[in-house]
């Protein structure tokens, strides 16, 4: 029997806010470099100010019910538990879209793009343009951690998200990936494109270093293409 998703909500206990925020409120800054703001790394007032706002302005429960929003699972897969957003279309024949943020990074970079592609009639556009969302966070990152679990590369991570699409009832789907992201879903070009749509990404991963010391017109045209 295939795993089930189970539901999930964040919700951090009081007591971790209250310890980051004591622990932030004993930082103890260096000096100010010479010369210029910033010649020597990251300015001095800049720091205390961003120290501050993590300290007293952010709002955790904000962001936590930002999050809480969208429905929000759990599922084993690979030995690790991956967490993923998975948003319903609103339309008549929704396209499965697999969304993969970058590093560092999280689900937060879809929050408001998210209702736009799975309803878009309710922003002005057409409902035959709907995706249904899923936007795993990558494992490894936020939510898809544990302490001891094991540590994926790109090659493992990609086999993953081919794994959880069909979980989820979608045998084929579209995938789009920026940053880190963007790695991944040119993988899952390469080794699972029998489940693809197609892929989009808004970041080209391409080779850059030489295979041999004489190359054919051909890739030296690429070559130059690249450089350029």
């Amino acid at each position: 029997m295939p795993p089930i998703p189970e539901p999930f909500r964040l919700a951090i206990d009081n007591a971790a806010i209250a310890d980051l925020r004591e622990r932030l409120g004993h930082t103890r800054f260096p000096d100010q470099g010479p010369g210029e703001p910033w010649a020597y790394g990251t300015d001095l007032d800049y720091m205390r100010g961003l120290v501050a706002y993590w300290q007293r302005d952010f709002d955790w429960r904000a962001q936590e019910a930002r999050l809480n929003a969208f429905p929000q699972y759990k599922l084993r897969l690979g030995d690790i538990e991956l967490h993923f957003l998975h948003v319903p279309g609103n339309g008549p024949s929704p396209c499965p879209l697999l969304l993969l943020h970058g590093w560092p990074g999280s689900v937060f970079e879809f929050l408001d793009m998210i209702p736009r592609l799975a309803d878009p009639a309710r922003f002005g556009g057409d409902a035959k343009d709907a995706f249904t969302i899923i936007a795993p966070s990558l494992p490894g990152y936020g939510l898809s951690f544990a302490p001891g679990q094991k540590r994926f590369g790109i090659e493992e991570i990609a086999d993953v998200m081919a794994e959880l699409m069909p979980a989820l009832g979608y045998p084929r789907f579209a995938v789009q990936g920026g940053d880190w992201g963007a790695f991944i879903a040119a993988r899952m070009g390469c080794v699972h494109a029998e489940k693809l749509l197609g892929i989009h990404v808004n970041l080209l991963a391409v080779r850059r270093e030489r295979d041999a010391p004489q190359a054919r017109p051909e890739e030296e045209a690429y070559l130059g293409q690249l450089a350029q």
